[in-house]
């Protein structure tokens, strides 16, 4: 992402280690966090999205006096165990925040309900939109495997699946729903980036690796993720941007989740939600690929979520907060 974006990082905490549990990861990133922001002094820190990260970064400001904007403020599942951890996360950090830039009226809405002054709530859009416009999606596929990829003769299936409650049987059903799939359909090639965690990879190359037309490859950069997002027929996901950035290039999408903290684009019909009930999976993309109609109706919804701006409006606020009263 950061080489995508040409962007450069001016510090790494070097948080990562394998095998690390939420506890151990949140307790290291709040003692390093707190030791940066003690020695920066920042007048605000961002936070984007409901991981683990944003959460812990948010306290840290908190701890030390610090105003907090989140990024993408207001999404909620009402689940507390799906997303996890990311619905804890998004609570705890829209407890801590001061300005809260939500992507839709939707989420402007959870958080005036949950008691968030509605002067420091600001519907500006999702930024994944303004990020979707600065790739150039016309340009070679880094990843030599997806050059491989017939996506001119063949109906192609992208597939994301890795969340942390899918871990188990549930990420085995999705398996057996996408072999199914390659069987019943000799037009279809399904492209499944495989997540490096050891719970995801293993299950998916024993279930998978030896299905003809199921492509594994390693995680894609985010410029050619995009790519074979733009040249696919469908895609099925347990991944949120993915729901955001779908609706973009008309791309109908199959939410392998029970439950979504972006219903706008369900309700939109840009996306449906199927869980992880093998045959479930393999009915409602079987609707898609066996009636052009159904498919049609959902490439046409609209992208619920912003105009590509987010980013500009979100500076504006930033500007008139962080200005001195007596400048």
């Amino acid at each position: 992402m950061l080489r995508t974006l040409d962007v450069v990082p001016n510090i790494d905490l070097e948080l990562m280690q394998p095998g690390q549990g939420l506890g151990q990861f949140a307790s290291r990133a709040l003692a390093a966090l707190s030791e940066l922001f003690t020695r920066l002094t920042p007048d605000a820190v961002l936070v984007q999205g409901d991981t683990t990260t944003v959460m812990v970064a948010a306290l840290a400001a908190f701890y030390q006096g610090i105003k907090v904007g989140h990024v993408e403020a207001g999404l909620r599942s009402f689940d507390r165990q799906n997303p996890f951890p990311e619905e804890i996360n998004r609570r705890i950090t829209g407890v801590v925040a001061d300005w809260h830039f939500a992507p839709t009226e939707r989420a402007a809405k959870n958080l005036i309900a949950e008691g968030v002054p509605p002067d420091n709530v600001f519907v500006t859009g999702n930024t994944i939109v303004d990020a979707l416009r600065s790739i150039r999606l016309e340009d070679p596929f880094e990843n030599e495997q997806l050059g491989e990829v017939d996506f001119g003769r063949r109906r192609v299936l992208l597939v994301t699946a890795h969340r942390r409650e899918n871990h188990g049987s549930p990420l085995a059903s999705i398996c057996g729903a996408l072999k199914t799939l390659a069987e019943r359909y000799d037009d279809v090639e399904v492209v499944y980036p495989v997540h490096l965690n050891p719970n995801v990879r293993g299950v998916v190359r024993d279930l998978l690796g030896a299905v003809p037309r199921v492509r594994l490859v390693d995680p894609l950069s985010y410029s050619d993720l995009l790519r074979v997002m733009k040249r696919c027929y469908l895609i099925l996901t347990d991944s949120g941007g993915i729901q955001e950035e779908a609706p973009s290039f008309g791309k109908p999408v199959l939410v392998l989740r029970e439950v979504t903290e972006r219903p706008e684009a369900v309700e939109s019909g840009a996306s449906k939600i199927v869980g992880t009930d093998r045959e479930r999976i393999v009915c409602e993309a079987a609707r898609l690929l066996d009636d052009p109609a159904e498919h049609e109706r959902m490439k046409a919804a609209k992208n619920p979520f912003g105009d590509g701006h987010a980013a500009e409006r979100i500076v504006q606020i930033l500007e008139t907060r962080l200005v001195p009263q007596d400048a």
